[in-house]
């Protein structure tokens, strides 16, 4: 539905101040005792953070007060300084001292502590604490409950959750504006989830209708749980305390308040899983990239020895690779089959990207740089123009790069091994920094449901990462392979010679046409949004087999490259999971936890603690496919190559049982940042190698838990050094220098540069400042050396050898470097996130193999230098000498947020504003966004 645009009438800072007293009133409720809390077996010992604050929503006027006097709304960043200050506060963390950083995450609300208890319906209260203001809903039915939840939702996160919705439905431009960043996103993520209003229907039917009784009550809760949206929706707009981004784009006019905010629907929600699954669940996919980085190799080496060259860089199963599961057990899952059969490899120079978009007009017909037409905006407004110029949120968040942008991070210790002998956890997901925070914090009190935590802003019928009344559990993001590639043959109904573009294919011997999917999004300039007047339409073909990505020709027939993926058409199949796990009836323990988990169709490695046992399930609807078929390739669309038991009406096939998924219980200690699961769980792409981020958590780790008496403040330490070390500087900085050192360094520069390295490696290889506010590192020089050397010491590395198009090819599936300063991540800069995917692993097993150290899993050629240790060492003194040379201003070049030079802020966290609250810089942490450190001392 097109959104109604409403005209801004003229209104002064004076008028929208004037009606603060409706604006900023507190939202309708009434004092009441706070309802008595569930049984809560942690006894204290729960905390948990979720920066920058529980409170997502602002008026207009508290917008505008904001702007102009730097005021915050309450709640919206009281949890931003407990979350910056462990970076500094962490070495002397005890126990006692948690909740100076973390939260008291135990059930209900302390007495005298209620801030406020609203009651949307007779059975249902949301009571609010004083000093974070997070919901705490109790409801004696179920109805109640879940309506409960949506109006919490609503209060809380109302603009973010109708803001996603349009995302999900491909509708950003029409809803938020035509900004290029706007263009971009919606046309990364709408062809990886082209849906219909009747597709959508089709999954909510799907749930209640085939998953059982658990699947009847998750659709009513879901329609209590809209229920409760659109009760507050209603509510806030005739009150007039409705998020003020609304008035900004132009949907309801300030004074008159005409305008509307559209109804929500169970719809929405599918819209809205599939664009949280889109970012964090997924795996696999880009087998034409990885064919064509194939071919590049075959075509450097020849095919036997560039075969060899590439699976030793794509490292399926590299066995030096760190494992969440490290006792040897096996998993074996989308390995290299001994003789592939049906791969489909395109004909050299044949590929073509299918094109997205038609139809250009007005402000869309220049797709790189944005026309601006301005509207008129009162002087006291203009604090507020252009709010959106640059999108609501960054281009590249669904960039289909090889690169997930998966994430998050786990420390789990038995209780074998623990001070207290019940087991410790330290894990929350890593989703990015915005403001607000695509999580919400709640707790749920109600019939067949106890739990708090966090829950995706407009999907929050359960609490998806948090604790239960004995036990808590948090997830990483998998990413094992959940997509294929399928190469369709094409062909023309009349019989005549299919071209590239021809829209039929080859279905089981019957030419069947393709189903064109199309969504045409227009947009005018508003108050926050300045991109001129434009539309277009976006475009796509589905077929039984996927989407269509690329056209190309295979041996000679010309194909068309499409993308299958598991969970299209079942968005929000996990809901059952996610229900099984709020459910006290239901989880009591390890196993049954481990059940529930198996529910959960998207990738995702599951970590679960209770006072008594620890537990690993990795989930998602892994598809069984055919034998021999090579999952990692582009293969032949013909039935005996499809998954086994294949229903492409629903999308459905047969996937591999829960006794193959990587899974253990009270294993010594689990980390996860990631990284590869267990042995011979294959890599769905490139990255999983000899260094991976999850190194920094498993060295601390394994190291606390050898020496025993482990504490939750012990366990946070270890994550927290982690979070502000950098790996390189660590993990590969010593391999670096040995090589350097190998025979004296007696240029006086390279000297000084080494010694200053060898001074940071030495102290920890640490980004972080000196003290609390200081915003100076402790080895500036040498941080700023590592940065600028990096990405010239890889090419000088591996560039000569490998040839240009062959590592271009590489470095187009793998970017050689994610360094803090970067501009990567779910945020694009200031994203926290850092060294999840770079070519430290390469690079790593390359020199010890020209220092003649062991390598297990070797590249399949020597690289630096040609293999030779001293042409090796001048390559790296001759790109040392380059990166010592350059100055701060040329490393860290400066953004809207920083100046040149700002080494400290070019790394710092800032969150990313959805809204018209935005927040300041923060020490760089590499750590999750929400974050629990849990010890059950009883079970019941």
């Amino acid at each position: 539905m097109r959104q109604r645009t409403v005209r801004l009438r003229t209104l002064t800072a004076t008028a929208a101040l004037a009606l603060a007293a409706s604006l900023l009133a507190p939202q309708p409720g009434a004092a009441a005792d706070e309802p008595p809390p569930a049984a809560d077996y942690c006894e204290g010992q729960c905390a948990d953070v979720l920066p920058p604050g529980a409170n997502g929503n602002a008026t207009l006027a508290e917008i505008l007060a904001h702007r102009l006097l730097g005021t915050q709304p309450a709640h919206a960043d009281d949890q931003l300084g407990p979350y910056d200050a462990l970076s500094s506060g962490y070495p002397s963390l005890t126990d006692d001292k948690l909740t100076e950083f973390f939260n008291d995450a135990s059930f209900g609300v302390p007495a005298g502590q209620a801030a406020s208890v609203t009651r949307p319906r007779d059975d249902v209260t949301i009571t609010r604490d004083k000093k974070y203001g997070i919901p705490h809903i109790k409801g004696s039915t179920r109805y109640g409950t879940e309506f409960g939840a949506g109006f919490a939702a609503g209060q809380d996160r109302l603009w973010l959750i109708d803001l996603f919705r349009h995302i999900g439905r491909g509708q950003l431009t029409s809803f938020a504006g035509g900004a290029l960043a706007n263009q971009g996103l919606e046309q990364e993520f709408w062809p990886q989830a082209p849906y219909e209003e009747k597709d959508l229907e089709k999954q909510v039917e799907y749930i209640r209708t085939t998953q059982g009784e658990r699947g009847k009550q998750a659709m009513e809760d879901a329609q209590a749980y809209i229920d409760g949206l659109n009760a507050y929706r209603v509510k806030s707009k005739n009150g007039r305390y409705f998020p003020g981004e609304y008035v900004l784009t132009g949907k309801i006019d300030a004074i008159t308040n005409i305008g509307e905010i559209e109804p929500f629907k169970v719809t929405d929600m599918i819209a809205l899983a599939s664009v949280v699954g889109g970012l964090f669940g997924n795996g696999g996919g880009g087998e034409v990239d990885s064919a064509l980085s194939l071919l590049k190799s075959q075509e450097k080496y020849g095919v036997e020895k560039g075969t060899k060259v590439w699976e030793s860089f794509r490292a399926r199963n590299d066995p030096e690779a760190v494992q969440t599961i490290h006792d040897g057990t096996s998993f074996p899952y989308a390995g290299k089959p001994e003789s592939a059969r049906g791969t489909a490899l395109p004909d050299a120079g044949s590929v073509e990207r299918e094109q997205l978009v038609y139809d250009r007009e007005g402000g869309a017909k220049s797709p790189s740089k944005a026309l601006k037409d301005p509207v008129k905006a009162p002087k006291k407004l203009k604090p507020l123009q252009g709010m959106y110029d640059d999108g609501v949120l960054p281009g590249g968040l669904f960039k289909k790069d090889g690169q997930k942008k998966g994430m998050s991070n786990a420390l789990v210790v038995s209780g074998k091994h623990t001070a207290s002998g019940n087991p410790v956890a330290v894990f929350g997901p890593q989703t990015g920094y915005f403001a607000p925070q695509l999580l919400m914090q709640q707790e749920l009190q109600g019939p067949g449901i106890s739990a708090r935590g966090v829950s995706f802003a407009g999907v929050g019928m359960y609490v998806q990462l948090g604790r239960g009344q004995d036990y808590a559990w948090s997830a990483t993001s998998a990413g094992q392979d959940i997509t294929d590639t399928y190469a369709v043959e094409l062909c023309e109904p009349g019989g005549g010679a299919p071209t590239k573009q021809s829209t039929h294919y080859l279905h089981h011997g019957t030419c069947t046409p393709m189903e064109k999917l199309e969504r045409k999004n227009a947009w005018k300039p508003t108050l926050a949004d300045s991109t001129a007047a434009g539309s277009y339409r976006m475009q796509v073909f589905r077929t039984k087999y996927g989407v269509v990505t690329h056209r190309a020709s295979v041996e000679g027939k010309p194909v068309a490259y499409v993308s299958l993926r598991s969970t299209y058409r079942h968005e929000a199949d996990s809901i059952i999971g996610f229900q099984m796990l709020n459910d006290p009836s239901y989880v009591k323990d390890a196993s049954t936890f481990k059940k529930a988990a198996e529910h959960i169709s998207y990738a995702f490695n599951w970590f679960y603690a209770d006072s008594r046992d620890t537990a690993y399930y990795n989930s998602g609807a892994n598809p069984e496919r055919a034998k021999d078929i090579d999952p990692a390739l582009p293969v032949k669309a013909q039935q005996a190559n499809e998954w086994k038991d294949f229903d492409p009406d629903n999308n459905t096939s047969a996937q591999t049982p829960p006794a193959e998924h990587p899974q253990s219980v009270n294993q010594d200690y689990y980390i996860s940042w990631n990284n590869k699961q267990a042995k011979d769980f294959s890599a769905a792409g490139f990255g999983l190698s000899a260094v991976h981020r999850g190194d920094l958590l498993d060295g601390r780790v394994k190291k606390l838990t050898e020496k025993g008496g482990v504490t939750r403040a012990a366990l946070t330490r270890a994550m927290s050094e982690a979070a502000v070390t950098d790996l390189r500087g660590e993990q590969v900085l010593p391999e670096l220098l040995k090589v350097v050192r190998s025979k004296p360094v007696t240029d006086p520069q390279q000297a000084k540069a080494v010694q200053q390295l060898e001074a940071w490696q030495k102290a920890g290889a640490q980004r972080n400042q000196t003290a609390a506010g200081s915003k100076t590192y402790a080895h500036p020089d040498a941080v700023r050396i590592m940065d600028a050397w990096w990405p010239l010491l890889v090419e000088a590395e591996f560039k000569p050898g490998l040839g240009k198009d062959l590592y271009e090819a590489l470095t187009a599936q793998l970017g050689t470097d994610e360094s803090p300063s970067a501009g990567h991540g779910p945020t694009g800069a200031h994203a926290g996130s850092a060294f999840q995917y770079g070519w430290w692993g390469f690079a790593d097993k390359d020199l010890r193999a020209v220092l003649g150290e062991p390598v297990e899993g070797k590249l399949g050629d020597a690289y630096c230098g040609g293999g030779k240790l001293d042409a090796c060492r001048d390559a790296l003194l001759a790109t040392l000498t380059q990166a010592a040379a350059k100055p701060a201003t040329e490393v860290y070049p400066g953004d809207d947020n920083c100046k040149a030079g700002e080494q400290w802020c070019a790394d710092s966290i800032i969150h990313r504003a959805l809204g018209g609250i935005t927040h300041g810089p923060i020490q760089w942490q590499n750590r999750p966004t929400y974050q629990q450190v849990v010890e059950f001392p009883e079970h019941r």
